[in-house]
């Protein structure tokens, strides 16, 4: 039976007009996707960029050679600086670093390479994503009465410790994605030359992800540089610089918190003075962190 020629057209122009209509209804919601999108990144930048200037407009005044260098001053008298805060900041940091890095690194990789589907490294999941999201005084709370009671003080090592608690499940997450992002043909690579998978791991996966794991290190330290709830139950503070590290010591936040609920005037710019230096160093350790990485990771063939 032949073919109604005037049927098929008609059949053809109604498929291309269907198309072209589902085609341009693709286009206006990813339209719509893309502004949205752009919106809210460009509100996220106008809000990064206030915050920014609102410190450099507030905070720059505050900010000379006797700032960084010298003790604070006695109660509402001029100048004094943050050292003792500033000294404390890098202390408390590295002391975190000890404790955080190996337990939350090792505890991704393990994760990542060595748990299978068991009870275990599901339960072991879950309790790092709750407490990435856990109020950081408890922290402050746990470390308080477990090593601030018992020594009878505050001290640098117990803000130290709560510190690197916090930053443990931060690096454990981080860790584990990254490394699972790294081609299984690596691994299966080093595994074929017959070289053990502990070595494996620690030659050709770790330094693939290098980029990644460094990433997830220097928002972890970001993270417990801006903590201050915590270091209110463990570190306290201090007016000097601490001679020991099981005497009390001073961080940057403590020293911003105690400023700017204070009376002065001084104090309320030197708190946006030391926020300022804050957000800078920060920024500067990222920028030198990824410089000094570029070009180190392994790449897959």
């Amino acid at each position: 039976m032949a073919l109604n020629p005037t049927v098929n057209m008609t059949t053809s122009s109604s498929s291309s007009k269907s198309l072209k209509k589902d085609f341009a209804g693709r286009q206006l919601r990813n339209a719509i996707a893309y502004g949205i999108t752009l919106v809210v990144t460009l509100l996220a930048l106008a809000l990064l960029a206030y915050l920014l200037i609102y410190l450099l407009i507030h905070g720059t005044g505050a900010i000379n050679w006797d700032f960084v260098t010298k003790e604070p001053t006695a109660l509402g008298e001029e100048g004094g600086g943050i050292a003792p805060s500033l000294v404390g900041t890098g202390t408390l940091v590295l002391l975190s670093m000890i404790v955080g890095v190996p337990f939350g690194i090792g505890f991704g990789i393990y994760l990542s390479e060595y748990a299978t589907n068991s009870w275990f490294s599901r339960m072991a999941r879950i309790a790092i994503n709750t407490f990435i999201g856990v109020p950081s005084i408890i922290a402050g709370i746990f470390v308080y009465f477990v090593l601030v009671k018992p020594m009878g003080n505050f001290s640098a090592i117990a803000g130290g410790a709560a510190l690197g608690i916090i930053m443990i499940p931060i690096l454990a997450r981080t860790a584990e994605d990254v490394l699972q992002l790294v081609p299984n043909s690596i691994r299966e690579a080093g595994l074929a030359l017959g070289v053990p998978r502990w070595r494996v791991i620690l030659t050709l996966v770790i330094p693939a992800a290098r980029g990644g794991l460094i990433t997830g290190g220097v928002l972890a330290i970001a993270r417990v540089a801006g903590e201050t709830a915590p270091l209110i139950l463990t570190a306290l503070g201090n007016e000097f610089f601490a001679g020991s590290l099981f005497e009390p010591i001073d961080e940057i936040t403590l020293r911003i918190l105690k400023y700017a609920r204070g009376p002065y005037d001084i104090w309320h710019e030197q708190a946006y003075g030391a926020a300022l230096l804050l957000v800078v160093g920060v920024a500067l350790g990222s920028l030198l962190l990824r410089l000094t990485t570029r070009g180190q990771r392994i790449k897959a063939q």
